[in-house]
C-alpha cells in the first residue's frame, strides 16, 4: 500500500479513538485530570487502567468522534498542560512502581500563541528528558497519526508499536510538500519521501512492532493487542531498573538521521 493510503487510513473519521482502545483493551480505568499549574486538556486523557492483575498508568491522545466532541478535544493537539498533565501521571507511576502505557493520536501539539505563551516548546521537551529517565516500564503505541513533537511527547519509551496503517512523522505531507516545493498538492510524493508508514520505521529502528489491523470493528486487533501488551508488561516488570534505562538509552542512539 502507497504511503498516501496509509495517511488516509489512518486519518480515517471511522478509526477507532483512543477511547475504544482504553474500553476494549483494559478491565477499568480511572481517569485523572489537570496539571497543578494552569488547568485540564481534554485532549490528553490520563489515568490508571487495570490490565487483568496488573495496574499501569495510561496516557492517550484523543481525538474525539463527533464533530463536537472533536472541537472540544481540540482534534487531538494538545496544549502544554496536557503535556504536563502526562508528566505528572508518568512520575506518580514512577513513585509507584506502575508500568506507563501511551496511545499516540495527533497531527501535532497545538501551535497557537497561548499554547506558546504557556511554554508548549518546554513542556515537550521535559517530557523528552523525563521519560527517557522513568524508572519503570514504558510502552507507547501509535495507533492512528503520530505527528511532529506532539506525537514524541509521548513516545519516549522502551518499546514503540505502530498500528499497521499508523503512521508517525516530524511533519505531515502537506506541510512537507509545501515547504519543499511550495505546493501543499504534492502531499502524496512528500507522504513517500518521508517514510512515515509502520512498515519503513520499523525497518528503520524507530518502531519495533507492527500490529496489524484484524477484523471491522477492530475487535480482534484489540484482543491480540491485549495479549501482547500483558507479555511486554510480564517480561519488562522483570527487568532491572538500571538495565531498562541503559537498553532505553541505547535504543534511541542506535537511530540513523
Amino acid at each position: 500500500m502507497e504511503a498516501k493510503h496509509r495517511v488516509a487510513a489512518a486519518r480515517a473519521k471511522d478509526r477507532p479513538t483512543a477511547r475504544s482502545y482504553i474500553r476494549s483493551l483494559f478491565d477499568e480505568f480511572t481517569e485523572f485530570h489537570g496539571d497543578r499549574l494552569f488547568g485540564d486538556d481534554p485532549a490528553i486523557v490520563g489515568g490508571i487502567a487495570r490490565l487483568g492483575q496488573t495496574y499501569v498508568t495510561l496516557i492517550a491522545q484523543e481525538k474525539g468522534t463527533t464533530t463536537r466532541e472533536r472541537a472540544a478535544r481540540n482534534f487531538g493537539s494538545a496544549h502544554p498542560e496536557g503535556y504536563r498533565k502526562a508528566l505528572r501521571l508518568m512520575k506518580q507511576a514512577e513513585k509507584f512502581g506502575r508500568p506507563v502505557v501511551t496511545l499516540v493520536d495527533t497531527s501535532g501539539a497545538f501551535c497557537g500563541i497561548g499554547a506558546e505563551e504557556r511554554g508548549q516548546g518546554r513542556a515537550i521537551a521535559e517530557n523528552l528528558m523525563e521519560m527517557m529517565t522513568l524508572r519503570v516500564p514504558v510502552l507507547a503505541i501509535l495507533i492512528g497519526e503520530g505527528g511532529s513533537g506532539g506525537a514524541l511527547g509521548l513516545s519516549v519509551a522502551d518499546e514503540v508499536w505502530m498500528l499497521e496503517n499508523s503512521v508517525y512523522s516530524v511533519i505531515s505531507p502537506e506541510g512537507c510538500a509545501s515547504i519543499l516545493w511550495k505546493d501543499a498538492g504534492r502531499a502524496a510524493e512528500a507522504a513517500d519521501c518521508l517514510k512515515l508508514t509502520a512498515q519503513d520505521l520499523v525497518q528503520l529502528s524507530v518502531a519495533e512492532r507492527i500490529v496489524p489491523e484484524r477484523g471491522k470493528g477492530f475487535e480482534e486487533t484489540f484482543a491480540l493487542l491485549r495479549s501482547d501488551i500483558e507479555a511486554f508488561l510480564d517480561e519488562k516488570q522483570r527487568v532491572p531498573a538500571e538495565e531498562l534505562l541503559q537498553a532505553r538509552y541505547q535504543k534511541f542512539r542506535k537511530i540513523q538521521p
